[in-house]
């Protein structure tokens, strides 16, 4: 299946299960792995037979920035319904979601949780 990948796509969230990180927001990062067939738009150079990434971008911010989850399993989650209720192109997808700077008084370089749905 080929891929249409999105990495580290940066958006300002109020998520986490504390109140402070809902109330303050902080930092997420986003990568999506899309799995759907890419040949006839390669084949036609056809923006219309494949997905603009320029949109995939604007519906997870809309989702990061204007939602509020207590766990980013959820927010997750969210966006990966989403984008197979609205993309029917899309065959799978892989949704890792980044929080770079839990509120935890430990050194770690975040925490990422990473699902993978299908239509199937």
């Amino acid at each position: 299946m080929d891929k249409m990948i999105l990495r580290k796509m940066q958006y300002y969230g109020y998520h986490g299960v504390f109140e402070e990180e809902r109330k303050l927001g902080q930092q997420f990062f986003v990568d999506l792995v899309l799995e759907l067939s890419l040949k006839e738009a390669g084949d036609h150079d056809d923006l219309n037979a494949t997905i603009n990434y320029a949109e995939i971008h604007e519906l997870v911010k809309a989702i990061v920035e204007g939602t509020s989850f207590k766990l980013i399993e959820a927010l997750a989650e969210h966006i990966a319904s989403q984008l197979l209720d609205t993309y029917t192109r899309i065959d799978a997808l892989t949704v890792a979601v980044t929080k770079p700077h839990p509120p935890f008084d430990i050194h770690f370089d975040g925490v990422t949780v990473e699902l993978h749905r299908s239509r199937k």
